[in-house]
């Protein structure tokens, strides 16, 4: 990690910040850091040591608590319907943005993670695009916008956000070259693949552990269906990304996609037991909790005895049966519950869903993964094709697409 800035560094970035702390605004941009690279930082402390710092250092920086709150947040396994702790935490911090002098920048932050909390995430969006406008070197709204389209699916908002922003960000900036790979992803999103493997190589060629860009990278091949590639790729680059722990689970995942496409389940098979199994059950992150749901999942369509692996899984998911933050994660949740064979939590999962008054379309989802679980016939892989196309969540014209969509083991349709 690279010099931290202190109160006038942030200051000459156009980017002042409510503090007189410098050792609370360096420990500010160690935590952004640590997101922005997916990596904790274990000479740091990781996240979790840097925002101790943080808070001792300044206990009333406003953007301290919009950071901290947001990566809760930002990671969807925590809600302030039923997480007492972060409903306090977001009350404190609206309660600082509203009793302190901060700038309008500050304050559009602490609004936005408020609307987010509320579960209008469209609107949060539109609340870090507004920032970027005025500060397009904003890294903490970029992230946080780039995040959220990618939840809520929309490509190309995720990648417009981006690409107006792009032009400023010179290559003096801290963390410039991971702009390369965030547009990247937003680009081959929206098809424009050539484009986004010019940027991606740009930010791999920069910093070679820049796992979003080998992210961006994985879902390329993917959609060019070049498995020779890909497998080549993942395996020449693995010693790069591995130690970036908040995505490493996601790469492997995509590593072992290709191998179930290449019809070598035992080796994605490998891939789940030691890398994807371990990283999930030691994180608990959600990112890491559907990649073990939807890997697991995808096996079984294809025939493949997962054994009592189901059992495990489980002992996470069901946890968060209640959650229903993000109705893509609900799914996985759900597929854990069957694979399990856990009746209860799947009537929970179901209850409380309909019981917040979830919309018709959501139960039609999860109904039609039910079907697809347990009797894949070819009535309810239609109605999953359909469902899938419908939503715009996979690519028409790929054979590989094609074919996960015909299993009916496309259901990982943002990741």
């Amino acid at each position: 990690m690279g010099t931290l800035r202190d109160c006038k560094a942030w200051q000459d970035a156009g980017l002042v910040l409510s503090t007189t702390s410098n050792e609370a605004c360096k420990m500010f941009d160690a935590t952004l850091t640590q997101y922005v690279t997916w990596t904790n930082d274990k000479s740091l402390g990781g996240i979790e040591g840097c925002l101790s710092k943080l808070h001792a250092a300044d206990p009333t920086f406003t953007m301290g608590h919009v950071i901290a709150n947001g990566l809760v947040l930002i990671g969807t396994g925590s809600s302030v319907r039923l997480d007492k702790e972060l409903d306090s935490a977001m009350k404190k911090m609206m309660a600082l943005s509203e009793s302190q002098p901060l700038t309008e920048r500050e304050k559009l932050h602490a609004s936005a993670l408020d609307t987010f909390a509320s579960g209008r995430l469209p609107k949060a969006c539109d609340i870090w695009d507004k920032i970027l406008q005025d500060y397009p070197t904003d890294m903490l709204a970029l992230k946080f916008a780039h995040d959220t389209y990618f939840y809520l699916g929309y490509q190309t908002q995720m990648r417009d956000s981006v690409a107006r922003v792009y032009p400023h960000w010179t290559p003096n900036i801290p963390l410039s070259s991971y702009v390369k790979g965030i547009f990247s992803f937003g680009l081959m999103e929206t098809n424009f693949f050539d484009h986004a493997e010019k940027l991606a190589n740009e930010a791999l060629a920069i910093n070679q552990s820049d796992a979003w860009s080998v992210h961006t990278m994985a879902h390329i091949n993917e959609m060019k269906a070049d498995l020779k590639n890909g497998l080549t790729f993942m395996k020449q680059t693995e010693n790069n990304w591995k130690d970036c722990d908040m995505l490493a689970c996601h790469n492997y995942w995509h590593w072992a996609l290709y191998f179930i496409e290449k019809g070598d389940y035992e080796a994605a098979l490998t891939i789940y037991d030691n890398h994807i199994a371990p990283r999930c059950m030691s994180s608990g992150s959600m990112l890491d909790v559907v990649d073990n749901c939807s890997m697991l999942y995808r096996l079984q369509l294809e025939g493949v005895k997962v054994g009592d692996r189901w059992n495990e899984v489980i002992q996470l998911t069901k946890k968060h049966s209640k959650d229903h933050v993000l109705f893509f994660n609900d799914v996985h949740i759900l597929m854990s519950s069957l694979g399990a064979k856990d009746h209860k939590t799947t009537n929970e999962l179901l209850t409380t869903l309909q019981e917040l008054g979830t919309e018709k379309p959501a139960a039609m989802v999860l109904s039609t993964v039910f079907k697809a679980f347990f009797s894949p016939s070819p009535p309810s892989l239609i109605s999953f094709r359909r469902l899938l196309t419908e939503r715009d969540g996979l690519r028409p014209n790929s054979p590989l697409t094609e074919r996960l969509i015909r299993k009916a083991s496309a259901v990982h349709v943002m990741g």
